[in-house]
């Protein structure tokens, strides 16, 4: 069982805290990982793409002039590729590029995300994030109190002082427990997590 310190919003280690084993503790499936996150970037893609192939485009109809005699290349239509205005030769068609993980495969993705990050000494517990007001500079103070530049910040529920003081900063992302995923846990380079968070993720997740 992992054991990490609890810091307070002002950087000072108030405590610590047992981390399950059974999230925080699992073999860090790298596959899996890799699935996750091609996945999610998939189910993203809009696959709008469109462009028309020669039975497609308007016009063309008539032959523009005839086989013989002309000097020319024989042609059999305007529409065809080679001229302007004509259609695309394998023209791109819209399509949706997602697919879709189990849900014990995405469980254990996120488990093995959130067990590297605590491997690496990436993972930081804070006791509470309490704010009295919505304003970016108190959470800018915390990440300077932690020395954090780049930060995935996982809240609980109803802490939306905190969820929108940190809204203006580029370099943080705030989720909730029931939002955490694979793409953001490994694309930020330490994840925060309130005391509570962490003990509402063992629950779900155990």
């Amino acid at each position: 069982m992992a054991n990490v310190s609890v810091y307070n919003i002002e950087g000072k280690e108030v405590g610590t805290i047992d981390l399950s084993d059974a999230v925080f503790g699992v073999e860090v499936n790298e596959h899996l990982l890799h699935m996750a996150v091609v996945s999610q970037l998939a189910n993203k893609r809009q696959g709008t793409q469109k462009a028309k192939t020669r039975s497609e485009v308007r016009g063309g109809g008539r032959k523009p002039w005839r086989q013989k005699g002309t000097g020319h290349a024989r042609q059999g239509s305007t529409r065809a590729p080679q001229w302007t205005g004509g259609g695309v030769v394998f023209a791109p068609t819209p399509r949706d590029y997602s697919f879709k993980l189990n849900k014990k495969e995405k469980r254990a993705a996120l488990k093995s995300a959130l067990t590297s990050r605590v491997e690496e000494k990436k993972l930081i517990v804070l006791d509470e994030i309490n704010f009295g007001e919505i304003k970016t500079k108190n959470f800018q103070n915390v990440l300077n109190n932690l020395n954090v530049a780049k930060a995935l910040v996982v809240l609980e529920d109803g802490n939306k002082n905190a969820e929108l003081s940190a809204r203006n900063i580029p370099s943080v992302k705030t989720a909730r427990t029931n939002t955490i995923n694979v793409y953001d846990i490994l694309k930020y380079n330490t994840v925060i997590a309130t005391k509570a968070a962490v003990e509402t993720i063992e629950e779900v997740y155990a």
